[in-house]
């Protein structure tokens, strides 16, 4: 499963029980509509665009448009290539405006469906490219952990970057076994994009990168920028405290639960993401919160509280579960965790997040053996 497709089961990962030949399946969850063409005002001088993608478990992204004299703001344009740029330059146009009229484009975080037009923004209208400071996508990990002559090592060059993340896949996770990375099928779509991939694939370069804290005028009104790390580290959200709005990215959806990686720069991450999920239970006068996928909705705090819930039962099911696995690794957890349609690198990940935690709290220790962590309890 690819980084590309990393929803795939990422929501899933969480979502409720499929059904039973006996019972009906489940109906689809509001993320996985099928993007409209609809222009909808959400917020004062804010737009609702969608944008479709093709994963499994999601059905569009949100591409918000905030107003001002300036022109516009553009919030996650979609993924990279020809087909969503249309798709993109085709919702401008029915909200009123043009390429040329965006002058900032904002990413929530380094996954494929929201940085995708960031940079042919940059390169066509001059966007400015707002993420936090700490943005990284798997081309810059490929890129920082390639020991080549980066000299000799052209990031623009599909065939280059191409092998730069295969070595990188190649290293084992941090709990043994292969690496989390896109799909044959997206690292063939970047060969094949050839000379075009250097301004479509490229990873965006922040040209106004955000620390917490910072405020950024949008939509003629002061935005502060939120770090919140979790579903991915490098998240970030942005609270309007004029109007009550706030940009929630992935971080908080309203109907699924975000996959959360195991795969950051902290040794604890999911302590991280649950400081960043009370941190938008704490905002005061949530008046509207607008994610990345699916409809916008109003109780930010209580949302947030139900995916911490949710991972606090993720944690008590490990802790059962460890009495029959005492040496168990991060595979034989996660196939306690999740469903087999589930099995894979994005759930290793999450569940690895989930036992660093314990271990973080004292409550497993780990070992190495033959290249795989074990996890037992300490008890």
């Amino acid at each position: 499963m690819g980084h590309d497709h990393h929803h795939t089961h990422d929501h899933e990962l969480a979502s409720p029980d499929a059904g039973t030949e006996s019972s009906p399946p489940r109906p689809p969850k509001q993320e996985q509509e099928h993007a409209t063409t609809d222009v909808t005002e959400v917020a004062p001088g804010i737009v609702r665009t969608q944008l479709p993608i093709s994963m499994p478990g999601l059905g569009h992204v949100n591409c918000y448009l905030l107003e001002d004299e300036r022109g516009i703001a553009v919030v996650d344009p979609g993924l990279p290539g020809d087909e969503s740029w249309d798709h993109l330059v085709d919702r401008l146009t029915r909200a009123g405006y043009a390429v040329d009229d965006v002058h900032t484009v904002v990413v929530t975080h380094s996954h494929p469906d929201h940085f995708g037009g960031a940079m042919r923004l940059h390169h066509e209208a001059g966007a400015d490219v707002v993420t936090h400071e700490s943005f990284r996508t798997l081309f810059d990990l490929a890129e920082a952990d390639d020991h080549e002559d980066s000299e000799r090592l052209d990031v623009n060059s599909p065939e280059d970057r191409v092998a730069a993340m295969e070595r990188w896949m190649a290293t084992p996770s941090p709990w043994g076994g292969r690496r989390s990375g896109p799909s044959p099928e997206f690292l063939e779509r970047i060969r094949s994009s050839g000379s075009s991939a250097g301004s479509f694939f490229a990873t965006p370069r922040p040209t106004k990168p955000l620390v917490d804290g910072q405020t950024i005028k949008l939509a003629r009104r002061e935005w502060v920028a939120m770090h919140t790390p979790g579903h991915t580290y490098d998240h970030l959200c942005l609270y309007d405290p004029e109007f009550g709005v706030v940009l929630t990215g992935d971080h908080v959806l309203p109907s699924i639960t975000p996959h959360i990686s195991g795969l950051t720069p902290n040794s604890d991450p999911l302590a991280l993401f649950f400081d960043s999920l009370r941190r938008m239970a704490d905002i005061a006068d949530v008046s509207v919160a607008l994610p990345a996928h699916g409809h916008p909705f109003t109780d930010l705090g209580g949302r947030a509280e139900h995916i911490i819930e949710h991972h606090e039962e993720r944690l008590d099911i490990i802790r059962d579960a460890s009495h029959d696995l005492p040496e168990g690794t991060v595979e034989d957890f996660m196939r306690v965790l999740f469903k087999e349609r589930s099995w894979g690198e994005m759930a290793e990940s999450e569940t690895y997040a989930h036992l660093e935690h314990l271990r973080e709290l004292g409550e497993m220790s780990r070992h190495v053996d033959a290249g795989f962590a074990r996890y037992a309890p300490t008890a």
